[in-house]
């Protein structure tokens, strides 16, 4: 499938906390596996970043019961410090994420490259509601 061909998915969150503190939380591999899955029966298991051009990221997903789960992986292709992430996935999507700082408030933009399996809204609300948890995560940190 060409470029041109593939559907983008966008999703977006507001953090009320400063970007530094998302970037942090985004990035930090003992903090990954707190935030990142899509529901309750979900977990990470493991994380491990090299945050940097050519740098290599993986997260273990699992069900809780043990029925499933998978690697989700991929390659850094772009880093800008507390800014922007792109990244192409293992199966070759790309995924660009940016932090727009407001303050003490973050906009996270993720686009996706859509997969072919599964529909775009079941897509898009899987990592939405991935996001959503890394939203509740950071803000919970911040009223500690």
């Amino acid at each position: 499938m060409s470029a041109a061909q593939k559907k983008i998915i966008t999703i977006i969150a507001k953090i009320n906390a400063p970007v530094k503190e998302v970037w942090n939380q985004w990035t930090d591999p003992t903090q990954i596996v707190h935030w990142n899955n899509a529901s309750e029966d979900w977990h990470t298991t493991y994380a491990e970043n090299d945050l940097k051009v050519g740098g290599k990221f993986l997260s273990r997903m699992e069900a809780k019961d043990g029925s499933f789960g998978f690697d989700f992986s991929g390659e850094y292709t772009k880093v800008e410090h507390h800014s922007q992430i792109d990244y192409e996935l293992a199966d070759g999507r790309k995924v660009q994420i940016s932090f727009v700082s407001r303050g003490n408030e973050t906009f996270v933009t993720e686009n996706f490259e859509a997969e072919k399996e599964n529909s775009l809204e079941i897509q898009k609300a899987g990592w939405q509601s991935i996001l959503d948890n890394f939203k509740k995560h950071v803000e919970k940190k911040m009223d500690v």
